[in-house]
């Protein structure tokens, strides 16, 4: 069975500035119950690559986008140790597109040659194509969906949401928590607050679709609407559709892990 669907935050003793996956650099150790993230701060630039630990051959590991590591590994940890591993590719780089096929292609040799099976969790990320093009041939699969909104949402909801208003702005827990680092200073808004309007002048709202049940970030959300200058709203949608393809990459890798052993 997967994870639960409506997970609350994640303890303390298994994550360590797991938010920061991506933004700045990092060691991601990443093995079932003993979940640690162990971060280095230093210049994204310096690091296209988040380093991982030790694998053991046959084994699962998850390539992923950053910005998802609290989410995922919230939900690997509540896996048997060993089961399955994380390791990611820097947050930041949905402002430099051009990186991530690349990246991706470093980690995807890279655990090829440890011997391990891989599950990718990517959107397109704005690469036009590029990855799941290299995902085919490759032979990799990852979760379906063009972004982690609808990701988190489901289509039928994600469509609906838009269908009742186009110009709506997201909100994950990641960007509530980076909100005045990705928005407010990455974009230029507290240097050029007249940016706003012109960044921000056909959204209407702000929906934080919010994977935690989290009264702080709840408050910050609402901060955040309010700076751009649109209403808010609110969705929990726990962590989507993410727990099922975790477990269902986990069974399928097992599967093939046994097959391989009856084969020798």
């Amino acid at each position: 069975m997967p994870p639960s669907a409506r997970p609350g935050p994640l303890p303390a003793d298994r994550i360590n500035a797991a938010s920061d996956c991506g933004l700045d650099a990092g060691r991601v150790t990443m093995t079932g119950h003993r979940a640690e993230m162990q971060m280095t701060r230093t210049q994204t630039a310096k690091t296209s690559d988040i380093k991982t630990g030790d694998y053991t051959p046959g084994g699962l590991t998850l390539l992923a986008c950053g910005a998802l590591a609290r989410e995922i590994l919230a939900i690997t940890s509540q896996f048997p140790d060993g089961m399955v591993d994380l390791t990611c590719l820097p947050a930041s780089w949905h402002n430099h597109p051009e990186k991530i096929v690349p990246g991706l292609a470093r980690k995807v040799a890279s655990l090829r040659r440890k011997g391990r099976q891989i599950a990718v969790i990517y959107g397109d990320c704005g690469t036009g194509g590029e990855i799941d093009a290299f995902l085919e041939r490759e032979g990799l699969t990852r979760i379906p969906g063009p972004h982690c909104y609808e990701m988190f949402l489901g289509t039928a909801e994600f469509d609906a949401e838009m269908e009742d208003q186009i110009g709506t702005f997201f909100l994950t827990d990641y960007m509530v928590r980076h909100f005045e680092r990705i928005v407010m200073q990455g974009m230029g808004l507290r240097a050029y607050p007249q940016l706003r309007d012109m960044y921000f002048g056909n959204y209407t709202r702000a929906l934080y679709i919010a994977q935690t049940d989290d009264e702080g970030l709840r408050q910050k959300a609402r901060r955040a609407a309010d700076e751009l200058g649109l209403t808010y709203d609110y969705r929990f949608t726990g962590y989507g559709a993410f727990p099922d393809f975790v477990a269902d990459a986990i069974t399928a890798s097992t599967s093939q892990t046994s097959q391989q052993k009856q084969r020798r």
